[in-house]
């Protein structure tokens, strides 16, 4: 590992996000569970079945990530297609599939004893759409701890939002459709219409008129860092919310949350380990295959607790399994942060 890598750390809050995770766990199922039916009128205000405090919440989480997104970077993706083209295979082809074969396995078959079979199918329905979601906003966190290359990081991840944009529905609908859930197609589209395309335009906008007006330095160091917070504060305040109405759930079954982690973790360092040596296979430079296998491994959870809220509700198992993953990816995705310094090429 390189000095220069030794020294590099994650900002207080991305590194501790675990902790604060954990402690709007605690939080929300204490106010669940002190203030009961009280609180059930936020549950009730929704429109066409979007939660309106968590929608502004999520809004205020994503919008900040999408001003990362330059398309014009996506021009020169042809002088190096082979990290693009492994890492939409990952993200599009595999990785989806994968999620949802090992929510299958567990929440069907080995956890069948603790869940029952209609928990189960919304169970796989919240890894579903997690697997379905590649990251958006951490990997530039990731990439930046494995000295990844920032430009094309960016390519990559500008790629995959615009395949988001076609290819979420369909494939979620596909997988869906497999654990005979009900989709309602509908409210599945107005999901990324409200949660990936209005702030994904909102973001491209804004990126282009800053850059323009105060020039590409004072925008990466000035502006984007004071909207840090406001996706932290966004995140940790969704959570209290959901675990609030989540509470009776878990305190009848404390265990589950453990229960959801593990194919979780198993389905993110099978992705990482099957990315990365098809990186190496590939003979990419290690600063093109470490991104690349950081964003197969890790989730744009954000739209997946959206789209789990959206279809299954506040307190649905779906919802909880995004949850959990919000929980346990910071940890996972910092030990293959270690182990892709350890490896480092």
């Amino acid at each position: 590992m390189s000095e220069a890598t030794e020294k590099k750390k994650m900002a207080f809050f991305e590194r501790y996000l675990s902790v604060w995770v954990a402690l709007c766990i605690g939080v929300g199922i204490l106010i669940g569970y002190l203030a009961g039916d009280d609180i059930s009128f936020l549950s009730d205000m929704e429109i066409y079945k979007v939660n309106l405090p968590i929608a502004i919440l999520i809004w205020m989480m994503i919008y900040p990530m999408m001003l990362q997104i330059d398309f014009s970077s996506i021009k020169g993706v042809g002088k190096a297609p082979k990290g693009l083209i492994m890492t939409v295979i990952i993200n599009w082809l595999i990785k989806p599939f994968t999620m949802a074969f090992f929510a299958w396995i567990f929440f069907e078959h080995l956890y069948s004893a603790f869940i029952d079979p209609e928990m189960a199918g919304e169970y796989i329905a919240g890894a579903i759409l997690l697997g379905a979601a590649p990251c958006t906003a951490m990997v530039f966190v990731w990439s930046y701890l494995t000295d990844g290359d920032p430009n094309y990081t960016l390519v990559q991840v500008s790629v995959n939002d615009l395949i988001i944009l076609v290819a979420f529905i369909p494939l979620v609908g596909f997988l869906l459709g497999i654990t005979d859930i009900t989709i309602p197609y509908g409210t599945l589209a107005a999901s990324i219409i409200i949660f990936v395309v209005i702030p994904l335009v909102a973001g491209v906008i804004t990126n282009k008129i800053l850059v323009a007006q105060k020039g590409e330095k004072w925008f990466q160091e000035v502006f984007l860092p004071k909207f840090k917070p406001v996706s932290i504060i966004a995140l940790l305040l969704t959570l209290i919310l959901l675990f609030a109405f989540q509470g009776p759930n878990i305190l009848d079954n404390p265990i589950i949350i453990l229960l959801i982690a593990v194919p979780l973790i198993l389905q993110t360092y099978f992705i990482f380990f099957i990315a990365w040596f098809a990186g190496r296979k590939l003979k990419l430079s290690h600063s093109v295959c470490s991104p690349a296998a950081m964003i197969g491994a890790s989730n744009f959870f954000e739209l997946a607790v959206a789209v789990a809220i959206a279809l299954f509700g506040l307190q649905s198992p779906a919802a909880l399994v995004t949850v959990v993953g919000v929980l346990v990816e910071v940890p996972v995705m910092l030990s293959l942060v270690a182990l892709a310094n350890k490896w480092k090429y």
